[in-house]
């Protein structure tokens, strides 16, 4: 490695805060492990965020004026955006293209990168590193079950003329991997190639299939199906270097809210965590019969809870989207707690009173479940989130979906007789199975960053592995 201490790694996240965290933590991964130079490269105001999570990183601003792509002033990722203008933020993404050229061109002139690290959404780098005589590496933000599934789908659309309540195959996945049309987020499920959907992922996606390797933000012994489908699929090198999550010792997170001090009083497993990410939100009668059978269930739970949508999710919660009373009963009870809009969740989850995790299915939240043995329950609502409530449920056997979608039926009852099972710890239930299941998940994926000895956990070898890739590729490019 002493050749590459010279050698640079630009790094590409798309403009969403889930993808923007998982290149920062991927950047630290390899500044802590690697002699290499690091710069993210993104727009001004993500910039500005990122410089204040770690000083550690060159962080370089790429011009953007949202205004120019008909979006809200001073928007430049998908927080505060609604659903329905999400697709212009991801055209919007491709004008980055030239001003990542013009960066190369005044850095790196003479000597460029050993590697450009993309985003799968900014599928363009791909060509752009090889114009510049350098290697293209798309970093899958997800796990490797939810990417080949999602790019299968979004590439061959074969669920066109299929009835929701009909099974089809997925291209390039085994046969007896099927999939329901209504498990497809509805910009999918109505896609045919000519929509605007179609227009910006098959693009983007068919550039990133044509790079020299994959990073996933998984490992393979915890999703052996996934990562042995993505490398037929992609027909080249894909290492699984996840966990990147937050390290207990980098979580400063804040707790205005009073989330850890709340759960310290409960005993060990006994609180259902409940959260839909920072983007996503369920509609006003789902939340309605989701409150009633938390209530009816008598289980403890901690709810980060936003406006349903159809509202401002960022807006001001209103107490007329819940059961009349609702918060000052399992406040007075001790039965639950509302926090509004955000709670610090890897506080959270790692704390021992933290016993399941309502999720919406996001990557980063599972990942960073799963690697404090926290069960899930599903409620996929958008991107590859049902691909990952599957094979969760039928993979790795440590979840169980409630629902699916904003148009999922849900009732109190319901919830009341998945919370019960999910929560019961007695030797021989479903939960008690599930946890345990869990349990051994989160230790592949502990082990997975382990250091003793002469042990190296399985993505840092996978990282000496890349290491070793690029660096044979400079060679063989110079």
């Amino acid at each position: 490695m002493d050749s590459s201490k010279t050698k640079h790694i630009i790094l590409l996240p798309f403009l969403a805060q889930g993808h923007l965290r998982p290149f920062l933590h991927l950047a630290n991964f390899l500044r802590s492990h690697t002699p290499f130079t690091l710069s993210i490269l993104t727009t001004p105001l993500n910039a500005a965020n990122l410089r204040r999570q770690s000083n550690n990183i060159n962080i370089y601003d790429l011009p953007f004026n949202s205004t120019d792509h008909n979006l809200p002033p001073n928007t430049e990722n998908t927080e505060k955006l609604p659903l329905t203008s999400i697709i212009s933020l991801f055209y919007a993404s491709t004008s980055l293209q030239p001003h990542v050229r013009n960066h190369l061109t005044r850095h790196h002139l003479d000597n460029p990168p050993i590697c450009i690290i993309f985003d799968i959404f900014l599928g363009w780098a791909d060509n752009l590193a090889r114009s510049i005589g350098s290697t293209g590496v798309c970093f899958n933000t997800g796990g490797a079950y939810g990417l080949a599934a999602y790019m299968s789908i979004w590439m061959h659309l074969p669920h066109r003329n299929v009835p929701d309540n009909v099974e089809f195959s997925l291209p390039e996945f085994p046969e007896n991997r099927k999939f329901k049309r209504n498990q497809l987020h509805r910009f999918l499920r109505f896609a045919d190639g000519t929509d605007d959907w179609s227009g910006f992922f098959q693009p983007q996606i068919k550039y990133s299939r044509n790079c020299s390797a994959w990073l996933c933000n998984s490992i393979e012994e915890i999703e052996p199906l996934g990562f042995e489908v993505l490398r037929a699929m992609l027909k080249v090198p894909v290492w699984g270097i996840g966990p990147l999550v937050k390290t207990e010792n980098s979580c400063d997170e804040d707790d205005e809210q009073g989330c850890v001090e709340w759960l310290n009083q409960f005993e060990k497993g006994s609180v259902l965590y409940i959260s839909f990410g920072s983007q996503n939100t369920v509609t006003p009668i789902q939340m309605m019969e989701l409150a009633k059978g938390l209530e009816e269930s008598g289980a403890k739970f901690l709810w980060v809870i936003r406006p349903p949508f159809g509202f401002d999710i960022n807006g001001e919660f209103k107490p007329e989207w819940l059961p009349e009373g609702f918060e000052k009963r399992v406040m007075e009870r001790k039965q639950g707690k509302l926090v509004k809009k955000w709670g610090p969740q890897m506080e959270i989850l790692r704390n021992k009173a933290t016993g399941a995790f309502l999720s919406h299915c996001g990557w980063n939240s599972l990942i960073e479940a799963l690697s404090e043995g926290v069960p899930i329950i599903g409620w996929p609502l958008a991107a590859e989130q049902a691909y990952n409530s599957k094979m969760l449920v039928e993979e790795m056997g440590v979840a169980v979906e409630l629902t699916r979608g904003l148009e999922g039926e849900l009732s109190s009852e319901g919830v009341k007789k998945v919370v019960e099972m999910v929560m019961d710890r007695e030797e021989g239930s479903f939960g008690c199975e599930m946890k345990k299941a869990a349990v051994v998940i989160g230790q592949k994926l502990r082990d997975a960053m382990k250091v003793e000895g002469d042990y190296r956990g399985c993505s840092l070898r996978s990282l000496d592995e890349f290491v070793e890739f690029i660096v044979s590729r400079k060679a063989t490019l110079s």
